[in-house]
């Protein structure tokens, strides 16, 4: 029988398994009740999935939004339709021979705040259909921009055609449509031909799961693997709730607390641990955004 199990593994996801089969063999190494992803990963990329068990799904919105670290490999002079090795080139042009100086610069002068319109190979919805259904039907729809933020850019490698870098940015960012734009402004085409995520925030130096090494644990061994529930949340300052204010917390009650500046808190209690997360607000109040089952505290 499945168990309720609470942490967040970080998965090494391989090329050619979506991320929905990666949560499904993950649960079944586990022997677990409830996992789900944060952040997919197409089967064409590989890299860092963390994997949330039970409570610890509550706080996947935290991953979602934090910034991604990518490593990228980019053919010059081809395009295809999807922007990735999933279709065939359909174009090609000769290409300059740029410099290592060249690409490097480009990466420098590239826009760290810049709008991308989501590619028609995606799993973004219009009228209920995913647009890489309309893609897949010939059918080019309006997409709205959406702003994005690159943090860093740092050239790896050229070798003629194939540009390699590490790029760091902000949730929600394409890299094959990032693939294509540092293309054009090389004044040439392009498409993403490997990609493997590094790291989400904030996890840029803890290790990382392959299956064959969960594989060839024992159960209890997977279990010790697992990063506490508030992992994800640790950029967020500690607070620590006095004993009285526990039940009124958990019922959903605004507390008076003594003034601290505002923002968001992971809450904590003598005895307990890990609560919950919150908001201070400006006024001296305590406000409960998502709290962890007080089952868990006992167990």
């Amino acid at each position: 029988m499945p168990v309720d199990l609470h942490g967040i593994l970080l998965l090494d996801k391989p090329l050619g398994l979506s991320s929905a089969g990666a949560v499904a063999r993950v649960k079944r190494l586990f022997n677990a009740r409830k996992a789900g992803h944060t952040g997919s990963l197409d089967p064409l990329a590989s890299g860092l999935l963390p994997i949330c068990f039970g409570e610890a799904t509550k706080f996947g919105t935290q991953l979602l939004e934090a910034d991604k670290t990518y490593r990228v490999t980019v053919r010059l002079g081809e395009r295809t339709p999807s922007a990735d090795r999933e279709s065939e080139v359909i174009e090609t042009r000769a290409l300059p021979a740029f410099s290592r100086e060249q690409l490097e610069r480009a990466l420098a002068a590239f826009p760290r705040d810049y709008r991308q319109i989501p590619p028609m190979h995606s799993a973004l919805k219009q009228d209920g259909k995913p647009l890489y259904e309309y893609a897949r039907a010939g059918i080019t729809r309006e997409r709205a921009a959406r702003a994005i933020t690159i943090h860093e850019l740092r050239l790896l490698d050229w070798q003629t055609p194939d540009l390699s870098f590490d790029v760091r940015c902000t949730k929600g960012a394409y890299i094959r449509v990032l693939a294509e734009d540092l293309a054009a402004q090389l004044q040439t085409i392009g498409h993403l031909t490997a990609l493997r995520r590094l790291s989400v925030a904030p996890f840029d130096t803890e290790p990382q799961w392959a299956f064959e090494t969960l594989e060839a644990l024992s159960l209890e061994e997977r279990h010790r693997l697992l990063l506490p529930v508030d992992a994800a949340l640790y950029a967020c300052r500690r607070f620590d709730l006095p004993v009285g204010g526990i039940s009124a917390l958990r019922q959903g009650q605004t507390l008076n607390i003594a003034v601290e500046l505002p923002g968001m808190v992971r809450i904590y209690a003598a005895g307990l641990g890990f609560l919950g997360l919150g908001e201070i607000q400006a006024a001296g109040l305590l406000k409960p955004v998502r709290l962890i089952s007080s089952s868990m505290n006992r167990a």
